[in-house]
């Protein structure tokens, strides 16, 4: 029986010093990878957001990429990482009105994933007002989610919400109910340990979250912290101040576990992901080993290349299969 396999993807943008799409496109095809999420690019004018890009920045970029040999896996998009009220926390979080949200900025994601020929588009579930406690606003959010959903299914995309701190959706309990009560094939889960354990939670609660959040999974993304001393459990996250971020295999958020159970989750959720027509199931490094923030990080070509080789060796320890090009890869496009 062959073993189950997973799509490996990543986050181009932190392999690219000056984060052009030459750099990022180059780095990617030498570490042998397929696919990448595409999220802050210079396409020729400056450093932009995927959300910024002009229809001849679009086009220059598909044409490179097509020529690097990669594949849109995922719209890194920021849907979702703005305030859920109108409200003075003392943050520098937008508010925009969640109607004209919907119709421009949500829509605006589907249109660009429609584009890059994916039919994955991360997002986040909204910033509640700090000291706040999220639940108090799992109505409104899950209302708001519905909707995000449902605009994705009328592209035929999947809306992926990933468990990030400061925002409703800061743990896999609260994911999962928003799963389930929005309850929508085109609206999944992404868990993310290294968002978990920068929380000040020790592996054994990262993978209890893990196990909570299983059933509304779409994929993984793959990023691990490891602290020099015992953290706290932390409500609030100074994101800036991040600093330890290590690859998978280094840091303190238990990936081999996960990993280990993940493989059993893979053959089913591929199935169900193949019928909406995704390729696969991804794992989505966005290591940060150089520096992580609010709406990015950076691990430079070196700092990629150790992360990815970090997670292969996990995979290959418990089991998973993973594709990255081979020499067979290398003569198809040679005799295109």
């Amino acid at each position: 029986m062959s073993r189950p396999t997973v799509l490996l993807s990543g986050f181009a943008d932190e392999s690219a010093n000056q984060k052009t799409a030459v750099q990022q496109f180059t780095a990617f095809a030498a570490l042998g990878l397929k696919y990448y999420t595409i999220r802050f690019i210079d396409a020729g004018n400056g450093i932009k957001n995927v959300m910024q890009l002009t229809k001849p920045e679009i086009r220059s970029i598909k044409k490179l990429q097509d020529e690097y040999g990669l594949q849109v896996s995922s719209l890194g998009s920021p849907i979702g990482k703005v305030k859920l009220l109108d409200v003075d926390d003392g943050s520098a979080n937008r508010y925009v009105p969640f109607g004209k949200y919907l119709k421009t900025d949500v829509k605006k994601a589907c249109e660009l994933a429609c584009q890059f020929e994916t039919k994955l588009v991360r997002g986040f579930s909204f910033y509640h007002p700090r000291d706040t406690d999220p639940r108090e606003h799992l109505t409104q959010t899950i209302d708001q989610l519905a909707q995000v959903a449902e605009l994705c299914q009328s592209y035929g995309l999947i809306f992926g919400l990933e468990l990030e701190a400061n925002l409703v959706g800061q743990s896999g309990d609260i994911l999962a109910d928003i799963h389930q009560k929005v309850a929508s094939q085109h609206l999944v889960t992404i868990f993310d340990a290294g968002n978990v354990v920068t929380q000040g939670c020790p592996a054994d609660e990262v993978y209890r979250q893990y196990q909570v959040m299983k059933k509304g999974l779409g994929w993984l993304h793959i990023k691990d912290y490891r602290h020099p001393v015992p953290m706290a459990r932390v409500t609030h996250v100074d994101e800036e101040a991040l600093k330890y971020f290590v690859p998978a295999d280094l840091g303190d958020s238990g990936h081999e576990q996960i990993l280990r159970d993940f493989a059993q989750v893979v053959p089913k959720l591929e199935r169900k992901l193949k019928k909406l027509g995704v390729p696969g199931v991804f794992l989505d490094l966005e290591p940060h080993v150089k520096g992580g923030g609010q709406f990015g990080g950076f691990s430079g070509p070196d700092g990629f290349g150790v992360a990815l080789r970090g997670l292969c060796r996990m995979l290959d320890y418990v089991g998973l299969g993973y594709d990255l090009r081979e020499f067979d890869d290398v003569l198809a496009a040679r005799d295109r």
